[in-house]
């Protein structure tokens, strides 16, 4: 998997949270779309910077979370 820390501005990205996250804080994700990478942050700390990823490595990860089974 291709991982890099990524300083883009945040103001190049349109940044989307996680259907996943809480209104009330706790684990929150947020994922943006740039030319051929995907952005990921944390959102309770969106200047601490963010993962950036290909493509294809954030596929793979997403398709593997979605085979994992939910716990609580």
């Amino acid at each position: 998997m291709n991982i890099q820390h990524s300083t883009t501005a945040s103001g190049d990205l349109i940044w989307f949270k996680s259907s996943h996250s809480g209104d009330q804080g706790g684990d929150c994700v947020e994922v943006a779309a740039g030319p051929g990478t995907v952005h990921v942050r944390d959102s309770k700390d969106r200047e601490g910077g963010s993962l950036a990823f290909t493509p294809e490595a954030w596929a793979a990860f997403v398709g593997f979370a979605a085979a994992q089974p939910l716990t609580a």
